[in-house]
């Protein structure tokens, strides 16, 4: 979203006055404070509350008591307020954690990569407890400085540096972390490398844009440079890597303010609708595209609109040794009975188009070499569904020629209609969501610069994304699976999002968001399922919230009530408003803030 709002004048500079630029910005913004907010958190103690260290500290300190604590049934929290997780759970991600992976290794099927994909633990082995910021934790640095430095002490680890260091990914320069936009396959730099693929698609004669890209999955992204340098262009990237050997790469990612999410291609379908992507890129991705008779690519196939481009940098595309003949005669084969076209081949990279030839299936199906898949209802959102070794055909009823952005972002799909949604609750919803964005930043009082990376937890058409549109800020929008699959409708806006269950912790890393917006989510949720509730839920929203963070809360009135009750147990502080719903009738809207508090 926006992601190009006042950066124009950045990157037109050459790359030392970049760093130039940003390091005079940084140092003089510094002592203003107003590039990197308030750093001085208050503290939770380790010792006990009527210690002598703890009352030291006086009002600076907090009640909450630094503990390991599992759920239990029935679920409690102290009176002194949610205990909060030792020190080494600062990154803690329940369903990507190694310690209960380990347990589940001889089930799964390593052969497909099993082990990279979501395995949330069972509820008496998660973790209820507010997980802590790592040592030396800063608030993060602001955008657009934060697509080129982060701070170091957010997220130290030097293990991506250290191997990816001549490739331009990510270096260290004292405090902070510096990214210079290069990638395994663009070590020179992203820019250079997206034109050569806008030439490429174009027959030498435009860019991605007028190739009609606009909507990108980055497959395996490293810490996301390709995406970064795709704002400027107005082009959204729904970006992903799993948490493998480059463990950190996606927090690399969300601390500098680009989209991304921790998921894998392995053994289930991807969290996104069919046909959303115009471009589905890979570079060096580490993806055996060739093996199980092309599983991976079929699904690739799924996502792809009529006519997308799946781009290929990888060694089989140039070299000419080991087995990477063999297995470019494999994707080859493979992509041709797709039906796809190889319409470029140069500089270490391949181009396929996906092409809009219904005979040209048929043809393969009866000879044998592909599998057309039996048709299905494509309302069911792409949740923990396996992989299907076939070719997915869209519904050609409902498809339709989207404009470019920004005019992408009024399109009323055919899907909303397909699923009972006129065109006048579509407008009326962006015409809502538009005058309420314009309250929620006056009722935070905070300057567009504060906000970078935000999340709609219950994200419906997407009104409230395409409403920041033209704020510098991107939206991760969430469709829940218990809900009508809209997200198919937001994706046809030009947005980016992911299928969500909200009984589950979203793969992310802690401290991703500088805002969520939960608009009716907990009603949602009413039935009592354990694992469901309304604590459960706060807590997944406080891991995934930045210090000094907020989160609107907007639903029944018995539930915020209990919200306002609980949230200062949380460590949040909680003020009431009062806005108007889309039938003009008053609704309560809570603005929390995660206070910024560190363990001592």
């Amino acid at each position: 979203m926006g992601g190009g709002y006042g950066l124009g004048s950045v990157f037109a500079l050459q790359s030392w006055q970049m760093i130039m630029f940003a390091l005079l910005l940084m140092v003089g913004s510094f002592y203003l404070g107003t590039l990197f907010g308030n750093n001085v958190p208050i503290y939770v103690s380790h010792l006990p509350s009527n210690s002598t260290s703890s009352s030291l500290l006086g009002n600076s300190s907090m009640s909450n008591q630094v503990s390991i604590t599992y759920r239990k049934v029935p679920l409690s929290i102290p009176e002194n307020g949610m205990d909060v997780c030792p020190l080494k759970y600062a990154e803690y991600i329940p369903c990507h954690d190694i310690s209960y992976l380990k347990e589940l290794l001889p089930t799964l099927d390593l052969s497909r990569r099993e082990e990279l994909e979501r395995h949330c633990p069972p509820l008496e082995n998660r973790l209820f407890c507010l997980v802590p910021p790592p040592e030396d934790y800063k608030i993060p640095v602001k955008w657009p400085t934060s697509r080129d430095y982060v701070w170091r002490s957010n997220v130290n680890h030097t293990h991506l540096a250290e191997v990816k260091g001549g490739q331009n990914w990510v270096h260290e320069k004292d405090q902070l972390w510096w990214f210079p936009g290069g990638g395994t396959h663009f070590k020179h730099g992203a820019p250079e490398y997206i034109q050569r693929l806008g030439n490429m698609t174009t027959n030498e004669t435009g860019t991605l844009s007028s190739a009609g890209v606009y909507q990108v999955l980055d497959v395996g992204c490293g810490v996301a440079s390709f995406s970064a340098y795709l704002l400027p262009l107005d082009i959204q990237t729904m970006s992903f890597a799993p948490k493998d050997g480059h463990e950190n790469q996606i927090q690399f990612a969300l601390e500098r303010g680009i989209g991304a999410m921790i998921s894998a291609l392995a053994t289930k379908q991807m969290p996104y609708p069919s046909s959303s992507f115009e471009m589905v890129h890979c570079s060096r991705c580490r993806v055996d595209w060739h093996e199980n008779d092309g599983i991976l690519l079929k699904e690739i196939d799924r996502l792809l609109r009529p006519n997308g481009y799946f781009v290929y940098s990888a060694p089989p595309a140039y070299r000419k040794d080991k087995d990477f003949p063999m297995i470019w005669e494999k994707l080859v084969n493979l992509t041709t009975a797709m039906c796809w076209k190889l319409i470029a081949r140069k500089v270490q990279t391949a181009i396929w188009i996906k092409q809009e030839n219904p005979s040209c299936l048929i043809i393969n199906a009866d000879r044998k070499i592909v599998q057309i898949c039996d048709a299905e209802d494509d309302s069911k959102p792409s949740w923990k569904i396996p992989l299907r070794n076939c070719i997915h055909v869209t519904d050609q009823s409902y498809s339709q020629k989207l404009p470019p952005r920004p005019e992408r972002l009024s399109v009323y799909s055919r899907t909303l209609r397909k699923i009972g949604v006129s065109q006048e609750e579509f407008d009326l919803d962006t015409l809502f969501w538009k005058a309420q964005v314009n309250q929620y930043w006056k009722l935070m009082n905070v300057s567009n610069t504060h906000i970078r990376n935000v999340m709609d937890m219950n994200a419906l058409y997407g009104g409230f994304a395409v409403a920041l549109n033209n704020f510098p800020v991107w939206v991760m929008n969430v469709v829940a699976t218990n809900m009508q699959n809209t997200l198919s409708a937001i994706y046809d806006r030009g947005l980016i999002g992911a299928f969500h269950d909200w009984c589950e912790p979203f793969s992310t890393y802690p401290r991703t968001y500088d805002l969520l917006h939960a608009y009716h989510l907990f009603s949602q949720y009413k039935s009592g399922e354990e694992g469901c509730l309304l604590e459960d839920i706060m807590l997944e929203m406080d891991r995934i919230v930045r210090p000094q963070g907020y989160i609107i809360i907007r639903d029944e009135p018995s539930i915020m009530s209990r919200i306002q009750e609980i949230a200062p147990k949380y460590l949040w502080d909680v003020e009431m408003h009062m806005l108007q719903t889309k039938e003009k009738n008053p609704e309560s809207v809570l603005i929390c803030r995660k206070k910024f508090w560190a363990i001592i």
